[in-house]
C-alpha cells in the first residue's frame, strides 16, 4: 500500500494549522514526548546526544531537531511534507542543520551513517512499519539506536470515531490494527505489541526498553479528547520503544 502521496498531501494541507495549534507548547520547551508533552528528562529515552549523528524521521517544524542540534548533535531532519520542512526552515535557530524531503519507508541515505534515529509520532506512525523499521536499521551504525514514540494499540482500539474521542469502550479489534484511514486516502499505522516486537527483531534490532509514558492526573492531552480526562493516567496511551543495532 503506497500511502506516500496521500500522506504528503494531507500534511501539506494541515501543516500551517497544526503548527499554529501545537508549536506554542512543543516549541517552547525542548525534548517533550508525545500527546502529553512528558519531558525526556523524566523518561530517559534519548540520553546525551552530544557529538552524535542523528536522524529525525518526520521532523515537522523541527522542534526536536533544533533542540538536539543546539545540544551538539549533528542532526538531519527528514519529512515527507515540503510545508512542514518550510516551517522547520523558518524556525531554525543559530544551530543550523540540513532538512531533507523523503519518506521513512524509502530513506535517501547510505547505510550505517547515523548513531541515533528517532521520531515522536513521526515517520513510524505514518509509514508501514514493516518497511520503515528496516530502513531505520539500515542507516544506523553498529551500536546505534532507534528510539520512537507511537500511540498505544489500546488507545487506537478505544478511539470512538463518531464521538471524536478515546473512551473506555473497545471500538475495534486489537488484532485488526494495522492501517488506519485518516481521510482523503491518507493512512497512519499501528501494530499490536507482539507485531512491533516481530518487526523490530526481524530488522535485526535489540529491544532495550519499552517505556509507557504515564502523565500525572490532570495533565491535558494536547491532541485528542479523552473520556475520562485522566485516561492516560490509568491506561497506556503511548509506547516509547528504545532499541539498538548490535
Amino acid at each position: 500500500m503506497d500511502s506516500i502521496p496521500a500522506n504528503r498531501r494531507l500534511w501539506n494541507r494541515i501543516s500551517s494549522a497544526y503548527q499554529h495549534e501545537h508549536d506554542p507548547q512543543i516549541g517552547a520547551r525542548p525534548r517533550l514526548w508525545g500527546m502529553y508533552s512528558i519531558p525526556d528528562a523524566h523518561l530517559h529515552a534519548l540520553g546525551d546526544v552530544t557529538g552524535k549523528r542523528v536522524l529525525e524521521l518526520g521532523c515537522g517544524a523541527g522542534q526536536w531537531s533544533r533542540a538536539l542540534a543546539a545540544e551538539g548533535a549533528t542532526v538531519v531532519g527528514l519529512d515527507l511534507s515540503e510545508a512542514q520542512l518550510a516551517a522547520a526552515g523558518r524556525a531554525m535557530g543559530a544551530a543550523r542543520y540540513p532538512l531533507v524531503q523523503g519518506a521513512a519507508e524509502q530513506l535517501p541515505f547510505a547505510a550505517g551513517i547515523f548513531d541515533l534515529v528517532f521520531c515522536d509520532f513521526g515517520g513510524l506512525s505514518w509509514a508501514p512499519p514493516h518497511l520503515a523499521v528496516p530502513q531505520a536499521a539500515r542507516v544506523l551504525a553498529r551500536g546505534g539506536r532507534l528510539v520512537f514514540n507511537v500511540a498505544s494499540p489500546w488507545f487506537e482500539a478505544c478511539y470512538d470515531e463518531a464521538a471524536g474521542r478515546v473512551t473506555t469502550t473497545l471500538q475495534q479489534d486489537y488484532f485488526g490494527l494495522h492501517a488506519i484511514a485518516e481521510g482523503d486516502g491518507a493512512t497512519s499505522y499501528q501494530l499490536t505489541y507482539g507485531d512491533w516486537v516481530k518487526v523490530l527483531r526481524a530488522a535485526g534490532l535489540v529491544i532495550d526498553d519499552l517505556i509507557e509514558p504515564r502523565p500525572g492526573p490532570g495533565t491535558p492531552n494536547g491532541y485528542n479528547e479523552t473520556d475520562p480526562p485522566d485516561w492516560a493516567h490509568r491506561w497506556p496511551a503511548e509506547l516509547l520503544w528504545v532499541t539498538h543495532k548490535p
